[in-house]
């Protein structure tokens, strides 16, 4: 489905058609403060974040958009709530896209000076709507909130854009309610070609968050649903950019960066196997390779269960192993673990490259 969605450029990149799955997250800072949020935008664009959002509620706000995006490198959204005005003011400094819900925006003469100006710079509108602002006629009509309220609000809301003469839009619905978000999402994208932004709202803390986003993008996405995601966490930002690419990846949507596989631990297990294995996944992130990197608790099966990956590390009794491809290359003490496996990631692409002229 994703093949036929309509591509929105927004900045200098592009969603919809079949494009590459965008990772987006939103700001927590302040946006009137310019260097927090620039702060913030950097370590979210190291992370692998490729659109950011910034919350509008203010005039202040608004027109610091322009400073910001002096400073960062990724598309810029502008989230506007209640007020028009600060829409047209976050495009007037550089907002790469608005979101807006139009029926929070107020009369069409408001949604259509929005409109207005979007239309003047090109500037997509993505159309957001939430479960927990389901309109009281949608909530009464389907007997509560339901997938089929959901879809039918997004596409209301659409169509009082579309008929204001403009469809450069991105369509975004949104529920804490997994299964219910997972069959909006396959009612709507059968009944629009406009790209959607899918995510799990209130989806909660890092570690319930990543299970509920989890379960409901994987559903999604692996019904080729979605040109755009945002894991929404509650904590650091960069985490939910962490587990945007973990999740694209596992599906098969994203290549690069390493991934980390490590055994359960059991009785076997003769090192910190826990601290190791966080402590490797935390170094590997400023690597971009696209390899498989096994961290193992035992020397017994370390080997063969490392077997899949392109490089790892086994802990034993005082010593461990290196492995490459399911052979042990070493033995190193085990308090060297950690820099032997950092030394062998520096070297990479080297050892690659002299490895395939031999």
């Amino acid at each position: 489905m994703r093949e036929r969605t309509k591509v929105v450029k927004i900045g200098d990149r592009v969603i919809g058609g079949g494009n590459p799955i965008l990772i987006q997250s939103m700001t927590n800072t302040p946006t009137e403060n310019v260097k927090a949020t620039v702060a913030q935008i950097l370590r979210l664009e190291q992370a692998g974040c490729e659109i950011i959002r910034c919350t509008v509620p203010t005039k202040e706000a608004a027109e610091a958009l322009s400073e910001i995006k002096k400073q960062i490198h990724i598309p810029l959204v502008a989230d506007i709530h209640f007020d028009y005005r600060m829409a047209i003011t976050a495009m007037e400094n550089g907002a790469d896209k608005i979101r807006i819900n139009p029926g929070n925006i107020g009369s069409v003469d408001r949604v259509r000076a929005v409109v207005d100006e979007a239309k003047s710079h090109n500037i997509p509108i993505r159309v957001g709507v939430n479960s927990g602002s389901l309109e009281k006629e949608l909530v009464e009509k389907y007997h509560g909130v339901t997938a089929q309220g959901i879809a039918e609000s997004a596409l209301d809301k659409v169509k009082i854009i579309e008929d204001l003469g403009y469809d450069n839009l991105v369509i975004s619905i949104k529920s804490s309610d997994v299964m219910m978000c997972v069959e909006a999402h396959e009612m709507l994208a059968k009944q629009t070609d406009h790209p959607l932004h899918v995510g799990i709202t209130e989806a909660g803390t890092v570690w319930s968050g990543n299970i509920k986003s989890a379960i409901g993008l994987g559903l999604i996405l692996n019904r080729g649903i979605g040109d755009t995601i945002r894991v929404s966490l509650t904590g650091d930002p960069v985490e939910e950019v962490k587990s945007a690419r973990l999740i694209l990846r596992t599906l098969g949507l994203r290549e690069g960066g390493i991934e980390v596989v490590s055994c359960p631990t059991c009785g076997r297990t003769k090192i910190d196997l826990i601290s190791l294995a966080n402590q490797v996944e935390t170094m590997v992130s400023a690597y971009p390779l696209n390899i498989k990197v096994a961290v193992m608790g035992c020397v017994v099966n370390g080997p063969g269960e490392a077997k899949e990956a392109d490089i790892g590390i086994a802990g034993g009794i005082s010593e461990g192993l290196l492995i490459k491809k399911g052979q042990v290359v070493r033995r190193v003490p085990e308090a060297e673990l950690l820099d032997t496996l950092r030394y062998e990631l520096d070297h990479w692409e080297t050892a690659e490259e002299n490895r395939t002229v031999e």
